[in-house]
């Protein structure tokens, strides 16, 4: 007997669907509760599903709704739904997928993927065969809901239909509807698009064998007429132009004039799509190549595609000027990540870099319109083409540009503006001829009359801001810094967090050239911190943070703290323990601790107990949550790594004036537990602030170390590049601090206090510095501490000298000189003369390394100069002449000035 509901029970369920249809909050309470009371009854989603198939004398939304909850059900407990009801709503499904409302069709497509991705396409066997055989009937519905169910299950289980488990649906599939690209309804026809193009990323191999087909039949739907298989044809050829370009190659020609069509599209969704494809060309290596000859025509479509659409400006406010009373709504607000500490080395011929292994993260102009649009994406392309092609893009750029800045129409001079900052990295050296005379005329738009005007304009002066920086002060450099100091206090507040963005990367590329001004900085950054909302004030630490980091220990000055100091507090006293606005502070109150130095010694005490107290409770909630999962919430750990990173700041700021701070704590404990959390950026922050208190109070942690360093060994994995390099940083800081406890005993047991850990970590260290493709921050941090542990334990690692001399060399040789630098060469000389033949075959590394050295102290001169000249008197005059001859011009004057060979 087929399953029949019980009249009364229907109407029970068909009342609670038109409450829960209601706005009132006590209803949807009410409602809630009711559900979770009829999900006791086995047969309860039976009634769920006759609704959306069978009452065909509902209102769709009621019917739709009845469907949704059921998904949800299937989604929470389908494990739980005995077999006979489970039967009864795949039957239901495959029996009404032809529904005549298209909503309701979807919502049995929705169904069914929520059943499939259950782990039910391996108990469902009948589902695909059935739902492709449907496909072939001659009811337009019937063809259509099938088409929708196939296409959400090829979006939610594309792994599995292209796996052994399944029998590989996919060789009977993709052949099918590659059929439908022809035919007549445009619905359909775009479903089958959909449904191939799922497959193009992963190489399935049922898509591969049919590639010629495939990209035939889009060819064939180039002129299509509906917009949404457009979409579809333009996502397959970028998505194409990834995995398989070598099929592309021979029809480059007409797909890319097909694509500066469609990038004009009149449906902007088409457009944009189309837009992707040129970002994707920009990352092949033939770009250049098939590109350069559409120029012409491209770019005029970029930069038309870069001006605000009407419906931006309304959504954007574009005619508000004045918002900087009205708070912020809490959604406007994205989460903040915290990017954990990591330690790099400073680089000849400039600041320290960023290491590779971490994102930059690019700011782009309209933050708040954060969904991809035609402008971003027109705009991102125009950046990644500039870094191609160069020099070559200005010409067909410069005849734009000119009647785009000086436009009376504000939206056209504003594209004009992101235009000058998109190409701003790439053409920067052809550029710099211009900036004289566009300069001023952009730090002139910082005052124009529309605030969208005057907040790109600060974005794209950011851009430049080398350049400004690279010019004498009082030319760019000081009327661009009051301009945008004006612009931090503008009433508009898109435009403050532009202005506050821009002033930030301006501190980055300005460093202590700022120092002149910085009462006048400070004035203006206290005055904001009354004057802003709560989404700028996150952009304000920010650029305080950056300020100290910038002018370093010239921010330690009595009036400066006077000004700076007494805000922060105040916010820091105002902001409770879970609130997560303390990321940003705490990262702020960081970099400034490290700036101020001994000036921070009458704050350091409150900020420290509460990092503390922050990692506690941290730990605490984690070691709960660990315990009993169902009764407690994991604890967010990033209040942790901020904690841990302010700590380092404090370490790093006050130097021995941390230890009684550290003498009063339990954080060594603390410490020994993050150092084994299972998250690797709260160990990455740990190993930075181990090796931050080693250098300041290693009376501390010298009790532990031989806790740490079995744990230091371990995180010697380079799959964790930050954790591996801050774990290999800290261990080169302990053998230093040991070496030094040792040196004060007794001259010849230098590394014995040392000695019993080489073990744990030398042959890491050697296999990590011989590793291709290890980025350079990590590859020099490895070098330094081999050369360190060499210096402490010579005898302990002098042996496989020759394992690692040559990467050694190679990752020191363009590091600036210092501290760091200094001790890992006199361990590289010490292990010289413990095994002189380690160093033979790669002599003229060593050579090279030393030269790129600008003033070693005395003492080390002298031990390079014995090395060398111990080297040339062991071969012979001779010899040495003919080993010289291979030296580069450089290299051979360095030496022989420096050092008389």
């Amino acid at each position: 007997m087929e399953w029949q509901p019980d009249e009364h029970g229907l109407q029970q369920v068909l009342q609670l669907l038109k409450d829960s249809q209601s706005p009132n909050t006590a209803t949807q309470r009410a409602v809630q509760q009711k559900l979770e009371q009829l999900n006791q009854f086995p047969d309860f989603n039976n009634y769920l599903i006759f609704v959306l198939t069978r009452l065909k004398t509902e209102d769709e939304p009621t019917r739709s709704l009845s469907g949704l909850i059921l998904k949800n059900n299937v989604k929470a407990h389908y494990q739980n739904f005995p077999q006979a009801v489970a039967d009864f709503i795949k039957q239901e499904c495959l029996n009404n997928i032809g529904d005549p409302s298209p909503l309701i069709r979807a919502t049995i497509g929705i169904l069914i993927t929520t059943i499939a991705s259950k782990g039910e396409l391996q108990t469902w066997p009948e589902l695909l065969p059935q739902l492709c055989n449907l496909l072939n009937s001659e009811d337009y519905n019937t063809c259509e809901g099938s088409f929708g169910a196939l296409q959400k299950i090829c979006e939610d289980s594309s792994e599995l239909l292209d796996s052994d488990a399944l029998n590989r649906p996919l060789n009977i599939m993709i052949p099918k509807f590659l059929q439908f690209f022809k035919h007549c309804s445009p619905k359909i026809r775009s479903h089958a698009i959909a449904c191939v193009n799922q497959f193009i990323i992963s190489r399935a191999q049922a898509l591969m064998d049919n590639i010629d087909t495939f990209i035939e039949s889009l060819f064939a739907l180039a002129g299509d007429e509906d917009s949404e298989v457009r979409k579809n044809v333009c996502r397959a050829l970028v998505m194409l132009l990834e995995v398989r370009i070598d099929r592309l190659i021979p029809h480059m020609h007409s797909i890319i004039q097909y694509m500066l069509q469609r990038t004009q599209d009149p449906d902007e969704n088409v457009a944009l799509e189309a837009c992707e494809f040129w970002l994707t060309l920009a990352e092949q290596p033939i770009c250049k190549e098939v590109l350069s000859g559409h120029l012409v025509q491209l770019i005029p479509i970029l930069v038309n595609g870069m001006k605000y659409s009407e419906i931006d400006i309304i959504l954007l406010k574009g005619d508000v000027e004045e918002d900087e009373a009205v708070p912020d709504s809490e959604q406007d607000i994205k989460p903040r990540f915290h990017k954990s500490r990591t330690v790099t080395l400073q680089h000849e011929g400039g600041e320290g870099e960023e290491g590779e292994d971490i994102d930059e993260d690019d700011d782009d102009d309209d933050d708040t319109l954060s969904d991809w649009n035609l402008r971003k994406c027109s705009a991102a392309a125009l950046d990644v083409l500039a870094n191609v092609f160069r020099d070559e893009l200005l010409p067909h750029l410069l005849p734009l540009l000119k009647g785009l800045l000086f436009h009376p129409d504000w939206v056209i001079k504003e594209s004009g503006i992101l235009v000058l900052g998109a190409i701003a990295e790439g053409c920067m050296q052809c550029m710099v001829p211009y900036l004289p005379e566009l300069i001023p005329h952009l730090i002139q738009c910082l005052c124009d009359k529309k605030a969208l005007v005057r907040s790109i304009a600060c974005w794209t002066l950011s851009r430049y801001a080398h350049w400004v920086v690279s010019q004498p002060p009082d030319s760019y450099l000081k009327p661009l810094m009051t301009e945008l100091l004006k612009r931090i206090l503008d009433g508009n507040k898109r435009v403050q967090e532009a202005a506050c963005s821009a002033f930030a990367t301006l501190e980055e590329e300005a460093c202590t050239e700022l120092v002149p001004y910085l009462s006048f900085i400070l004035d203006t950054l206290v005055f904001a911190f009354g004057k802003y909302q709560h989404k700028n004030l996150l952009i304000l630490y920010d650029a305080i943070g950056t300020l100290a980091d910038s002018v370093g220990h010239h921010l330690n000055q009595p009036e400066y703290i006077q000004k700076l100091m007494p805000p922060l507090i105040q916010k820091w006293n105002e902001l409770k323990d879970e609130d997560k606005d303390l990321f940003p502070l705490l990262e702020c109150l960081s970099s400034v601790a490290t700036a101020l130095q001994s000036g921070f010694l009458p704050y350091c005490e409150p900020v420290y107990q509460r990092c503390v107290t922050l990692v506690q409770k941290t730990l605490a909630q984690a070691m709960m949550y660990n315990q009993h999962p169902d009764q407690y919430e994991a604890p967010d750990k990033d209040f942790m790594i901020v904690a841990l990173d302010l700590l380092s700041g404090l370490a790093e700021g006050l130097g021995g004036h941390v230890e009684q701070l550290v003498a009063r704590s339990n954080i060594m404990t603390l410490l020994f537990q993050c150092m084994q959390d299972t998250m690797p950026e709260v160990r990455q922050s740990s190993f930075a602030l181990l090796g931050d208190l080693t250098k300041a109070c290693f009376l501390h942690v010298k009790p532990c170390i031989a806790e740490f360093m079995p744990i230091l060994g371990i995180n010697l994995n380079p799959e964790f590049i930050s954790v591996c390099n801050n774990a290999t940083w800290a261990i080169g800081e302990i053998s230093m601090q040991m070496g030094k406890a040792d040196r004060k005993q007794e001259v010849d047991c230098r590394g014995a206090e040392m000695q019993p850990y080489v073990g744990l970590v030398l042959n890491h260290l050697v296999e990590i510095i011989n590793r291709p493709n290890t980025p350079k921050t990590l590859l020099e941090n490895t070098a330094i501490t081999i050369g360190r542990l060499g210096y402490v334990c010579p005898q302990e690692v002098a042996p496989m000298l020759q394992q690692f001399i040559r990467p050694w060399c190679t990752s020191l040789r363009n590091i600036r000189d210092n501290e760091e630098k200094d001790s890992a060469f006199r361990g590289i000389c010490v292990m010289i003369g413990v095994n002189p033949g380690g160093v033979v075959q790669d002599f003229i590394f060593f050579c090279d390394a030393v030269a790129s050295w600008v003033n070693p102290k005395d003492d080390l001169r002298d031990m390079f100069y014995k090395i060398l000249h111990g080297f040339k008197d062991q071969v012979g005059e001779d010899n040495w002449q003919q080993f010289s001859e291979q030296f580069p011009p450089l290299l051979k004057e360095r030496l022989s000035a420096c050092y008389g060979v």
